[in-house]
């Protein structure tokens, strides 16, 4: 019997939905983008068009209020996120919601509690997870191949800011490099090693010009087992997104390590017992991965791989790295 295709609607019109989300989702043989809403009932209407999206509307709440809908993707201002999903799962619709998931734990705990009640997932957009790439990294470390891990380093910057009207820059809105891309070498981190941190530091450069937000950080995330992720995240910076992952045997390099484009770009390396060899892996759209794994959870063919709880855990690390970055101290998780 064949499984019917989810039915999802798109909150906003956000660049991140229209480049890649709603492609990946016209990719899906389990999903299909059904409807987009905008408080600008024109644009939602334009983007459908150009979109091939059949139905438009002029608000956040006529979507919730349609039926048909399974599934809501929320890829708005990071300020609006837990306000929405809240309102999504007490209609009964299952949530995808762009990373940072909230702007605190206490929010994102707010929301997956939400979620609970009502009976449907929550997941947060971390594409770059269901791409082939990083099973086959983690297995790699756990067959043992590039020895006992030492560290990860991680980056993930680029230069926007001559953009300050961008909502990255707006403090209130849930602006900064941290929340919109170091969060990603955390993210990664916690994958790749299985467990949670034990204490961070960072520092941060704080901008007048851009409403006082992080446009730089560095920071040192503590494991324990005197294991740590080194990383730096920017958004005034050349752009850049490596992971390397430091065994005391061996090495892993991923030079494109979040984003993934052409074939190939996915390919990584592995260094160990005198070679270095480049690993090939299968170009996959990663959005399509990541809806299709929802769909096959929601089916329940499978587990969610990253649900509610993985959020809040990533939400408590980056709670943390802010607390750092303000007070210029390490601080404990």
């Amino acid at each position: 019997m064949t499984t019917k295709k989810l039915k999802w609607g798109i909150m906003g019109c956000a660049g991140i939905a229209k480049r890649a989300v709603i492609p990946g989702l016209h990719l899906s043989e389990l999903n299909e983008a059904s409807a987009i809403a905008s408080r600008d009932e024109e644009n939602a209407k334009r983007t459908a068009e150009e979109l091939n999206i059949p139905t438009a509307y002029g608000s956040y709440e006529a979507l919730l209020e349609d039926d048909a809908i399974d599934v809501i993707y929320i890829p708005l201002p990071n300020h609006l996120h837990r306000e929405w999903a809240i309102r999504a799962a007490e209609a009964g619709k299952h949530i995808l919601c762009e990373k940072p998931l909230a702007l605190t734990e206490k929010e994102a705990a707010e929301m997956a509690e939400a979620a609970a009640k009502a009976g449907v997932l929550l997941s947060e957009a971390f594409m770059y997870r269901y791409h082939p790439r990083y099973a086959m990294i983690k297995n790699i470390i756990d067959e043992g191949r590039i020895g006992e891990v030492r560290s990860i380093r991680s980056a993930f910057t680029f230069n926007n800011a001559g953009h300050k009207e961008n909502v990255r820059y707006r403090k209130e809105w849930g602006g900064g490099s941290l929340y919109d891309v170091g969060c990603y070498p955390i993210n990664a981190a916690r994958l790749l090693l299985g467990k949670e941190p034990e204490a961070v530091t960072v520092q941060a450069m704080f901008s007048e010009q851009h409403d006082n937000v992080d446009m730089m950080a560095s920071g040192l995330i503590e494991f324990g087992g005197s294991v740590s992720l080194t990383f730096d995240c920017g958004m005034w910076a050349a752009f850049r997104n490596p992971l390397e992952v430091l065994g005391d045997e061996g090495i892993i390099e991923v030079p494109s390590a979040f984003v993934t484009g052409e074939p190939g770009s996915g390919n990584f390396y592995v260094s160990a017992k005198g070679e270095r060899k480049e690993i090939v892996v299968p170009h996959v759209n990663a959005y399509t991965e990541q809806a299709d794994q929802m769909a096959n959870a929601i089916h329940g063919k499978q587990t969610i791989l990253y649900g509610a709880a993985d959020a809040l855990a990533n939400m408590r690390v980056i709670d943390a790295c802010l607390a750092s970055a303000h007070s210029r101290t390490r601080v404990t998780l």
